[in-house]
């Protein structure tokens, strides 16, 4: 592994403001829960009928919505089956309002796709509560990667800013695998998941490994990832990173493949070209050299310096030695 010093952008986006749909033909509690919500804080939608709230989610795209399992033309079960069916709000927290505290209402609800349920007439403090914990469920679930398990963009950003607020110096390396399409192209994208997740597993025991203060991993996403850490924990982590992964994609490949030191990428022209096996390059920013700097522009710093790792055989380290 070499490691130099030198001088792309990650696609991380911003959190929208918590924009919320009450959907329920009852004028009056839809009224009751819009006011209390907004004295929390949130943005509320009204609706009184399931056509007109899937009007309303399709333009609006709030970031939950709260059905009454009764109402006319269509029922809350069947507007929570829509949203379920629908890849623009299936993922959307739904919680099902019911007149009746019966067990058959509350497995319909959920066996609908409802999240969670409340039974009229409720507490403020209860649908609350109910509201703030299944959103912040759903935050959770969205910033996990499913293929790995690690932390996705949002809690990087906030690890980095929460960094940066505590005054410490700190670092942050971007890896990602070297020639990973030729993977996926000899060997199909299954294959491909799995040089991804031996590259996260790497990252893990070396992160571990280096000890306290706690170094943060995250997945990106695809074969992309972030490490924070400490300025002197920067070469213990990604030294043991990269031998921990080679050795572990060298078990990937085909014996064959391995043997002789690459793959055969057959174009579609019949043509057929050798990729050599997997490297990683790592692009790494200190705080130090950039006290100004912010969450994102700090990730830049490191993208950009991984884009300078990939112009050197092998596993690379680049540091930003720039002085803002």
């Amino acid at each position: 592994m070499s490691v130099e010093g030198v001088a792309a952008g990650v696609g991380l986006t911003e959190p929208r403001p918590d924009l919320l749909i009450v959907v329920d033909d009852d004028v009056d509690i839809a009224r009751f829960v819009e006011v209390n919500l907004k004295l929390e804080g949130y943005e509320v939608l009204l609706a009184h009928d399931g056509e007109e709230a899937l009007v309303s989610i399709e333009r609006h795209q709030p970031a939950l919505a709260i059905i009454d399992l009764t109402m006319p033309k269509m029922d809350g079960l069947e507007l929570t089956r829509q949203l379920r069916a629908n890849p623009l709000t299936s993922a959307m927290p739904v919680i099902m309002l019911t007149a009746r505290g019966l067990t058959a209402d509350k497995v319909l609800g959920l066996t609908a796709g409802a999240d969670d349920y409340l039974v009229k007439p409720f507490d403020t403090m209860e649908l609350v509560a109910r509201v703030r914990s299944t959103l912040r469920r759903h935050q959770e679930a969205r910033e996990i990667s499913p293929l790995t398990g690690l932390p996705g963009n949002t809690r990087i950003l906030r690890e980095i800013a929460d960094r940066v607020h505590s005054g410490t110096d700190y670092a942050v390396c971007h890896i990602d695998i070297d020639r990973f399409k030729s993977v996926n192209d000899v060997y199909g994208f299954a294959r491909g998941d799995e040089f991804i997740t031996a590259l996260a597993r790497s990252l893990h025991r070396a992160v571990v490994g280096v000890g306290l203060p706690p170094a943060f991993l995250g997945h990106i996403g695809g074969d992309d990832f972030i490490v924070v850490c400490t300025p002197e924990q920067v070469y213990p982590v990604t030294e043991r990173a990269v031998v921990d992964f080679e050795a572990a994609a060298d078990a990937l490949y085909d014996p064959a493949d391995r043997d002789r030191g690459y793959a055969q990428v057959v174009k579609r022209n019949g043509e057929v070209q050798r990729a050599a096996l997997v490297t990683l390059s790592i692009g790494v920013a200190v705080s130090s050299d950039r006290r100004n700097a912010g969450p994102r522009e700090i990730i830049e710093i490191a993208t950009e310096m991984k884009t300078v790792a990939k112009g050197y055989d092998g596993s690379y380290v680049a540091m930003d030695r720039r002085r803002a």
